[in-house]
């Protein structure tokens, strides 16, 4: 059950939202910049968000750096795949 105001997402059997996630991994080429930079132009985001998640994915190998329609995180996944970053479009799990 949510909590009052909040939407609960529907879950599939295998515990899966119909929601996408762009996952984007550490690596040694990239630097800090280039990976907050394109953050920002493939999500629209703010350079604090992009900060954040760019210290995740530099600490803690990844971040989920987009949710979405499966269309719009392929479109930001290709985006961030340009400075060859590797990249990943799944569906998001709610770990039911």
């Amino acid at each position: 059950m949510s909590a009052p105001g909040l939407l609960e997402r529907p879950v599939d059997s295998a515990g899966l939202s119909g929601e996408w996630i762009v996952t984007v991994y550490d690596n040694p080429v990239n630097t800090v910049d280039e990976v907050m930079d394109i953050l920002m132009a493939a999500t629209a985001c703010t350079a604090d968000e992009a900060a954040i998640e760019t210290w995740e994915i530099d600490r803690l190998g990844s971040s989920v750096v987009h949710h979405g329609s499966q269309s719009e995180c392929e479109r930001v996944a290709e985006i961030v795949a340009t400075i060859g970053i590797r990249v990943e479009v799944s569906k998001e799990s709610v770990g039911v």
